[in-house]
């Protein structure tokens, strides 16, 4: 008799050992995420940031995988690894001697290897600053003392590197990309308390029915909006010619196309945007500097300067990000290296401006739609009168790291389906069975 084994979902072995791995990890960091700091009263913590002009600041950071607003072991999350290869990745658009280490696999390893250094540095910084920050707080560090502080900061670079340590795990042994799952997991569980939230509202008479249906089919109606703009693409046809190859052979001439998103920078614009933005009330919070103070008042969320501000800078930073990750010269130079060619235009520079102009047509209607996206929340938590815990960014990034998660294990399926197709295969070539290995 065999053991009884549990059901399978059409998943081999292997890619349940990654669905495994990646939930156990998702988890743990999930129950970090919930263990305080040492010495820290974090009530006194949360009740500060809620009040302060700052809480945009912290609200960014806790959507992007933080947890600085309650103070726990893990407050940092992916943020000083995200800063990190942000700013590696703007440098090899700016500094050749990067972008030319950026293609090559021992490159690469070495960039990667900077940005841990990078990360490291970083989780200090962020760690001893946001040490001093509570110490500042009434309340919050009954007793501040050096070891407190100095407490307060290596445990917090632990745990970012920690996660940092979880996130990579995640990317080789698991499946999807470890670092935005863990971004994507940190978002999913802000849902329930916002329901919790919510329902409270509801029970106390500060929000109806038709607010809390309204608001459902706001939110369903986005996510709708961004999977179907997050997968629409312009599809640039490129024709490759047939080749002689040694002894008479030939390749069969393809057809196939350059897909160019409407949406190429994804999130970064808003979280580029936001982080401008923010800045006024943050600095007003902590120098109490009655210019800052005016500016601060000036861009309050939901009011009309805020709202076109954050348009304008999203629009900016979709150009400026979108032509950082997108080199338009290195693609016509592969293509004219594999002879291959867009019908009706030159190989080589007057293929990259073509890209080019195709990319800008693009990108304008995608930067509308995140500005859109960004500032639907805004206005929807003035006009509803509760902070809604899934805002445009959210949805954005969590829209986009499941498809992406859904479109590898479709991948790896695909190949498995392949390889036992190719081993189990046999067909009959000058008389005699051949199989395929």
């Amino acid at each position: 008799m065999t053991a009884a084994t549990g059901p399978s979902f059409g998943m081999d072995p292997e890619l349940q050992k990654k669905i495994g791995f990646t939930i156990l990890a998702l988890v743990i960091y999930r129950v970090g995420a919930h263990i305080f700091a040492p010495g820290v009263n974090v009530q006194a913590v949360t009740d500060f940031i809620r009040n302060s002009a700052a809480a945009g600041f912290f609200g960014l950071y806790d959507t992007l995988g933080g947890g600085l607003s309650r103070a726990t072991v893990f407050a940092l999350g992916i943020m000083p690894y995200i800063s990190a290869s942000i700013i590696f990745q703007l440098a090899g658009g700016i500094v050749p001697s990067i972008g030319k280490m950026q293609k090559d696999e021992e490159g690469k390893k070495k960039i990667t290897q900077w940005t841990r250094y990078t990360t490291v540095a970083i989780a200090l910084a962020q760690a001893y600053t946001f040490a001093v920050f509570t110490e500042s707080i009434p309340g919050a560090v009954p007793l501040p003392t050096f070891w407190t502080r100095l407490s307060m900061v290596v445990v917090l670079t632990t745990g970012a590197i920690f996660v940092m340590w979880l996130g990579e795990q995640i990317t080789e042994r698991g499946i999807g990309n470890g670092m935005s799952l863990l971004i994507t997991f940190s978002i999913l569980d802000r849902l329930w308390p916002g329901l919790v939230q919510m329902l409270g509202f509801w029970r106390e008479g500060a929000l109806s029915l038709g607010k809390i249906a309204l608001y459902g089919i706001i939110l369903a109606s986005v996510v709708a909006a961004v999977t179907a703009m997050h997968l629409a693409a312009r599809r640039i046809p490129v024709q490759i010619p047939r080749k002689v190859m040694g002894r008479g052979r030939m390749t069969q001439g393809q057809k196939t196309f350059i897909p160019i998103r409407l949406i190429t920078a994804g999130v970064m614009p808003i979280v580029f945007a936001q982080t401008i933005i923010i800045v006024p009330g943050t600095l007003a919070s902590f120098t109490q500097n009655t210019w800052m103070r005016g500016m601060a008042d000036f861009f309050t969320p939901g009011e009309l300067p805020y709202d076109l501000t954050f348009a304008v800078l999203i629009l900016l930073f979709s150009y400026f990000y979108t032509s950082i990750i997108f080199n338009s010269v290195d693609l016509a130079e592969n293509l004219k290296k594999q002879g291959g060619f867009i019908p009706g235009v030159k190989p080589g520079a007057s293929t990259a401006d073509y890209i080019d102009n195709v990319l800008a047509r693009v990108t304008l209607p995608g930067a509308l739609f995140l500005a859109l996206i960004a500032i639907i929340p805004v206005t929807m938590t003035k006009q509803l009168g509760f902070q809604q815990q899934f805002g445009g960014t959210s949805v954005l990034i969590v829209v986009g790291v499941l498809l992406d998660t859904i479109a590898q294990i479709q991948q790896h399926l695909t190949l498995r389906k392949y390889d036992s197709f190719m081993k189990a295969g046999r067909i009959k070539f000058r008389g005699r069975q051949q199989r395929f290995m």
